[in-house]
Parts: structure tokens; C-alpha cells; sequence
């Protein structure tokens, strides 16, 4: 028996929760904490996030999602469990009323990496899974209507994946997803701060320079933010100066890599459809769409117009909500 509906974002660097007529309901960080041995759950989400890197030998804190799929099948068991019994009552898990629930994925995404989607969610307590591709989700919560003879143009900029895809007639016509987003461009940062500076900075550091002075752009203003890290030279502690114009170099390569990728899928699109993407321009959605200057990157590059979608973040979340009325959108599992 098949009780409530729950919508799941479950996005590499954040999860976010849709129940039907309550909207989101949960929105943390896509980590766990577990014991070592046994595997007992500890935390789940934002005091999780607190332990990365700071756990002591008895806790193990991972991230179960990489690259937009399940590379710990195990702990994202765990990780949806805790979701789905916080969002109908652990009383109603394991008992009769079971919810069914829609997740999102990533386009490219494998028959065995759907597979190991749909078997966590029914280990975790579902009654049933259903899936739907991150941009045509995306699209939905843009407020696009899927279902008419236009075709537009979503991309979605998560944390582990970049997912573009052309919509017409409720349904997608052309689609990529490249392993290139938000936690790449963490890393290109952490990389170019390693070869300027021999300073090595942590994931955390990495991302708070990327949210408050990064660019894809050059800016008006030079910004500028203090770093701390460990020095590669003397192993001590070390407190560096970065500016908004060294991220922008540090980011050069992957933002070039989704405007590529971008390019590549518009190459390809019927000629039907051009003149609708002309019009109406590029979507973007996905909390790395927010970094400064990529709408004015894809128009200098591309010569195309784009906007990023209100509260981009999400628009994948509140779109699982609405396909809960268009159950023809659905990979049913």
C-alpha cells in the first residue's frame, strides 16, 4: 500500500526534500556520519558537514553521492532512510503505508547507476521509485510548460554534474551531463592556490572563496579574501590574500568546459527548434549558476542571451513536486 508522495533532490552536494502539498520540507548537505565498524548511523547532513575532516578514528564522515550518482551504496541507504522517515513519521516505514517516491538523476545517467538509485530507495523504505532526469525536473520548476511544441533550453549546474538538455513536447530531445560543476570548480581552486602559493586550503575554504569573491568574468571591483591553509614549504600554518581576479583564472578551464559543453548540444539541436532557443534564451538553474558572470560568459561565448532562474537552488526540488501531477514525465521503476 502506497502512502504519501516525497520528491527527492538528491544532489551530490545538497539534498532537498518535496512533499506533496507541503513543499520542502528538508534542504542539508548530502553527508553522513557513521561508525567505523558497523556502520551504525551518527549523523546526517549539516552536524555531518561539521565532522569532514575532523572525525577521530571510530567516525567515518563521506559524502555518498559523486558526480551526481552513488558511489557508497551503503551509507546513501542510510542517508534516504533518515529522509524518508523524517518526512512521514518512522512509525509509517517497514509498516503498512509505504510513500512513493520521485528522484531526480542525471542525464547520462547508467542502467546500473538508475539501478543502484532505485534499490537504496527501496531499502530505505519506499514503496515505490520513480525517476526523472534533473532538467526536465529543472524545467518544471522553472515553470516552463513542458508539454508545448517550444523548445528550451535548461542547464542545470549542480554540485557534481552539469546536466543541459533541450525540452519540447514534454519530453527531452537532445540531452548531455558532463562530470564538471560546482565541486570541480572547488578543486580547480584548491589547485590553483597549491601551484601559486604552495599553500594547501580544504574543501571548505575552497568553496566560501568561490561563493563570496569567485567569478567566471571579470568583475567591476576587485574583491579580495583571506585564506588559511597549511604551507607546502614549512607544513606551519599559513594565511594568504586571494583576490576575485585569481579565482577567475583558477576557474578559466572548468567554466570553459560547461560553455563547451553547451555549445556542443546546441550544435546538434534540429533547426526547428533553433529559432525557439533564440527567443527564448538559455535557462539556467542549479546552485553553481549563481557564481558571478556566467550569463555574461555564455553570451560573449556563445552569443546567446541567459538568465538564471529564481532561486535556482531549487527549481530541480519544486519541479519533482509538480511532476507529481505528470506522472507521464516519470521513469517508472
Amino acid at each position: 500500500m502506497l502512502g504519501q508522495e516525497i520528491g527527492i533532490d538528491l544532489g551530490t552536494s545538497t539534498v532537498l526534500v518535496y512533499m506533496k502539498n507541503k513543499g520542502i520540507i528538508n534542504r542539508e548537505p548530502a553527508v553522513v556520519a557513521v561508525e567505523s565498524t558497523g556502520g551504525k548511523l551518527i549523523a546526517v547532513g549539516g552536524e555531518a558537514q561539521k565532522m569532514l575532516g575532523r572525525t577521530p578514528e571510530n567516525i567515518t564522515a563521506v559524502k555518498p553521492l559523486k558526480e551526481g550518482v552513488i558511489c557508497d551504496y551503503s551509507t546513501a541507504e542510510k542517508m534516504l532512510r533518515h529522509y524518508i522517515n523524517k518526512a512521514v513519521g518512522g512509525s509509517l516505514i517497514g509498516a503498512f503505508i509505504k510513500p512513493k517516491i520521485i528522484v531526480s538523476v542525471p542525464s547520462n545517467i547508467t542502467e546500473v547507476e538508475e539501478r543502484a538509485v532505485i534499490d537504496a530507495g527501496l531499502q530505505a523504505g519506499a514503496g515505490r521509485v520513480m525517476l526523472i532526469e534533473e532538467p526536465l525536473a529543472a524545467a518544471l520548476g522553472v515553470g516552463i510548460n513542458v508539454d508545448e511544441a517550444k523548445g528550451n533550453v535548461i542547464v542545470d549546474i549542480g554540485g557534481g554534474t552539469c546536466d543541459i538538455a533541450i525540452i519540447s513536447l514534454g519530453s527531452t530531445v537532445l540531452s548531455g551531463s558532463i562530470k564538471v560543476a560546482g565541486d570541480s570548480f572547488d578543486d580547480a581552486i584548491i589547485r590553483y592556490i597549491r601551484k601559486k602559493y604552495n599553500v594547501l586550503i580544504g574543501e571548505r575554504t575552497a568553496e566560501q572563496l568561490k561563493i563570496k569573491i569567485g567569478c567566471v568574468y571579470k568583475r567591476d571591483k576587485l574583491l579580495a579574501m583571506e585564506a588559511r591553509g597549511r604551507s607546502l614549504v614549512t607544513g606551519l600554518p599559513k594565511t594568504i590574500q586571494v583576490s576575485s581576479d585569481e579565482i577567475l583564472e583558477a576557474l578559466k578551464e572548468p567554466a570553459g568546459t560547461v560553455v563547451d559543453a553547451i555549445r556542443t548540444l546546441l550544435e546538434k539541436t534540429p533547426p526547428e527548434l533553433i529559432g525557439d532557443i533564440c527567443r527564448n534564451g538559455i535557462i539556467l538553474t542549479g546552485g553553481c549558476s549563481q557564481i558571478y558572470g556566467m550569463t555574461s560568459l555564455i553570451r560573449r561565448e556563445l552569443d546567446m542571451k541567459s538568465v538564471v532562474a529564481d532561486s535556482p537552488e531549487t527549481c530541480v526540488a519544486v519541479g519533482l513536486g509538480k511532476a507529481m501531477e505528470h506522472p507521464e514525465l516519470l521513469k517508472r521503476k
